[in-house]
């Protein structure tokens, strides 16, 4: 068993993936696009998918009773993360998956021609695409959120946009290029106002802050295990309870039914009636193990050392006169920036040589990245491992960049 998650010591030595192969440290700056695993989650997965495995929900011989027990549990544990009650909380193949599920069974159930969906400006693909082919199919139309010039999504514009034509407002919670944080009581209220539902990508707010569901007055909240220090293939999504009664489901197959004959099947009721087919059960298990680590470092503590490292490397980054840095000051644990005359493709390249892991693209942002008026960026994306060090690391890479372009700033 690893000791308490503390943050008064260093994290890195709890994840083997922070070391190169030769054992020395890698600066990873890319936990945005997905967090390295402690040893606890890598441990209660390894044990799941050992001496502990079995299927749930079907077996009557012992193991397969104590392994249902167990995915029960990470899913109640799953629930109290972000302060909701474990029978509103549907396990996913991620987070793309949760918004594909509330477009495809809520929006096909409520949307009809003339309706419209409130999008912003920032949004990651998976908030969009999902949006645009249901939009398609009920003939629902879709709206786009500006932003306000430090970045953020621009509230006063959306309040003045919505109108009761509005079905579902639905908008990240931290961008993922950004690092930009929605007021959402105030954008849950704005939605509600008109008769909208409220849908947040929480996929960069989990691994950074307390999240309380209720208190955020959303209807649907998705994010992913992977981002949130715990395994591929697994993601959330948490619904009110009485929104979750009314949606039919998305896919049918084993452990959502009720009863099937050929004339006709009955559904199994809330989460299950949403997870057809054998689950996820170690990366299940594996999640609830991330959210107890998490848990056990302290996210308001977390917040406020990466707010720390986010604070030093904007000042250095705005200090050289070839560099533009997106986003407002205070972005949860993301710098998003571009200099002059490198591309962020070779900037990342030359970076890796000298063991400093950043993410350079569009990040799945590609309308953002017009609004923007650029191709790409570099990102640099802390975690609770993060340490002084890796920023060290990233500017004297970025100095080395410079010399190796003949340019400075």
């Amino acid at each position: 068993m690893n000791a308490p998650a503390t943050l008064d010591r260093d994290l890195s030595a709890d994840f083997p993936g922070l070391c190169t192969a030769e054992g020395k440290p890698w600066h990873y700056l890319d936990t945005a696009a997905t967090a390295q695993k402690p040893r606890a989650v890598i441990e209660a997965m390894t044990r799941a998918l050992g001496e502990d495995y079995a299927t749930v929900h079907r077996g009557v011989y012992a193991r397969s009773a104590e392994m249902t027990l167990r995915y029960e549990a990470a899913r109640r544990r799953v629930a109290q993360f972000i302060g909701g009650q474990e029978d509103e909380l549907i396990f996913t193949r991620g987070a793309t998956e949760a918004i594909n599920l509330v477009a495809n069974s809520w929006g096909r159930a409520n949307l009809k021609p003339g309706d419209r969906i409130l999008l912003s400006q920032l949004e990651h693909h998976s908030n969009i695409v999902p949006w645009q082919l249901v939009a398609r199919e009920t003939g629902a139309e879709i709206d786009v959120v500006p932003l306000t010039q430090d970045h953020r999504i621009d509230l006063d514009a959306a309040e003045e946009m919505l109108g009761e034509r509005h079905k579902m407002v639905a908008f990240g919670h931290v961008s993922n290029v950004l690092g930009s944080v929605l007021d959402a009581p105030r954008a849950a209220a704005m939605a509600h106002r008109v008769g909208a539902k409220l849908l947040l990508d929480g996929c960069q707010s989990a691994p950074h802050m307390p999240v309380d569901v209720e208190a955020l007055d959303c209807d649907f909240y998705v994010f992913s295990a992977h981002k949130l220090y715990g395994p591929t293939g697994i993601g959330a999504l948490w619904a009110r309870g009485d929104i979750l009664a009314d949606m039919p489901p998305w896919e049918g197959g084993g452990a959502m039914i009720d009863r099937v004959t050929f004339e006709g099947t009955t559904y199994a009721p809330p989460p299950q009636r949403f997870e057809a087919g054998t689950p996820a059960i170690a990366e299940a298990i594996a999640f609830a193990a991330a959210a107890d680590y998490v848990a056990e470092a302290d996210l308001d503590t977390v917040r406020v050392r990466e707010a720390d490292l986010v604070a030093r490397l904007r000042r250095e980054l705005t200090a050289m006169n070839d560099v533009t840095v997106f986003g407002p000051d205070d972005s949860a644990g993301i710098v998003s920036f571009a200099i002059d005359g490198i591309h962020p493709h070779d900037l990342g390249t030359i970076l890796d040589e000298a063991d400093v892991a950043i993410r350079a693209g569009h990040h799945c942002a590609q309308p953002l990245m017009d609004y923007l008026g650029i191709t790409a960026t570099a990102r640099a994306s802390f975690g609770l491992y993060s340490r002084e060090a890796d920023v060290d690391a990233l500017l004297e890479g970025i100095a080395r960049t410079r010399r190796i372009f003949g340019t400075s700033g």
